[in-house]
């Protein structure tokens, strides 16, 4: 169904740009994106993460992300070649986004909410769109359809938690910007590495837990979801349901099974139910909740944790796992945030922002 539903977009935003290729007026200049774009240009060929050949222009300099998840990694390794995005920033990120890249244009996504905007990201003449993420079933077909309606190269590379590196380092020689990508390879195979070392030492001995969102804390990330890598990795986490989802919002249950799971620790996601769980009598009687070991997962301008699964997830290998397993991290959790957020951001924190963005993150 959802293949249908993007397929009938596309085909609806390759109807919009032949109406606006009939009617514009010809630009009589060359300086415009649209008119360079049209010039002679020199070319290669690579093959991408779904196994798709494509041929790119041979320097990048204009690229649109496919999603909110390739716009995180996009946006580390290079946000000055931005001519749109796929999600508007969160409010968190004021202060940290600088501000030209907070006011572009808003174009959708290819999946999730499948809102893509196919000729307002055709009129901004990218000379790349990247699709970032898990591999999907209708990934070939999705990106061919749109590469070929758009006329814009399209390609696919892989991400996942233990991948990061290698993505950082394809997508460097992707936009020519090698020396970066290694950087941000190197940082986040050394959080990696780290955190696998750490989670041998605590062996069987892992902290039974659960990822609890929405409004009502009734939604949980299930254990072996794309979203869950983390948690996974980290805990055992005691959400095992039927049927895990791929969405952001998780898996939705009752009370009366978080209470059969009655988990050691929790995680609640920003928004969700943190500020008032204690007063509740349905929560009451939660092992976590007695003895308050819980914490609401960190935002600014992305959740730690994922949604989407991107790579500051690695600022939740930081962070999270000196909060459960602290006899075994001998690093500063402030010092490598900072380190973070310089890398990936290229933002300075203060110490107010720091505490903001990590309010009720640790254990009192």
């Amino acid at each position: 169904m959802k293949t249908k539903r993007l397929a009938a977009l596309l085909l609806c935003g390759a109807m919009a740009l032949q109406l606006a290729a009939c009617t514009a007026p010809q630009s009589k200049g060359t300086d415009s994106p649209q008119a360079s774009q049209s010039q002679s240009v020199e070319t290669r060929t690579v093959v991408d993460d779904c196994g798709r050949q494509v041929e790119i222009p041979a320097q990048i300099s204009r690229i649109v992300p496919s999603g909110p998840l390739a716009q995180i990694v996009l946006f580390a390794i290079a946000p000055e070649m931005f001519v749109g995005l796929a999600s508007k920033w969160d409010d968190s990120a004021q202060g940290i986004i600088d501000e030209q890249y907070l006011q572009l244009p808003v174009f959708g996504q290819l999946y999730g909410s499948a809102d893509l905007n196919v000729e307002e990201l055709a009129l901004a003449a990218p000379q790349l769109i990247v699709d970032i993420g898990e591999p999907k079933d209708s990934g070939n077909e999705d990106l061919d359809t749109l590469q070929a309606q758009t006329g814009i190269p399209t390609v696919y590379v892989s991400a996942t938690l233990e991948s990061m590196p290698q993505t950082f380092r394809t997508l460097g020689k992707l936009l020519g910007k090698e020396e970066k990508g290694e950087e941000l390879a190197q940082f986040c195979q050394r959080v990696y590495d780290r955190t696998q070392s750490i989670m041998e030492q605590v062996g069987e001995n892992k902290v039974n837990a659960l990822y609890i969102m929405g409004q009502e804390g009734l939604n949980v990330l299930a254990r072996g979801s794309y979203h869950a890598e983390v948690l996974d990795l980290l805990t055992n986490n005691l959400a095992v349901v039927d049927s895990p989802t791929s969405k952001g919002t998780g898996n939705e249950v009752t009370m009366e099974q978080i209470a059969l799971w009655n988990p050691d620790f929790i995680l609640f996601a920003p928004g969700s139910i943190y500020e008032d769980v204690d007063q509740r009598d349905t929560w009451k009687d939660i092992t976590a909740i007695q003895t308050k070991r819980y914490v609401q997962v960190p935002q600014g301008p992305h959740n730690w944790m994922g949604m989407p699964p991107a790579s500051q997830r690695y600022l939740s290998l930081i962070w999270l796992t000196a909060q459960l397993y602290p006899q075994y991290c001998d690093y500063d959790v402030k010092e490598e945030v900072m380190e973070y957020y310089q890398l990936f951001y290229d933002c300075t924190l203060t110490q107010e922002q720091y505490e903001t963005i990590t309010d009720h993150a640790f254990l009192s």
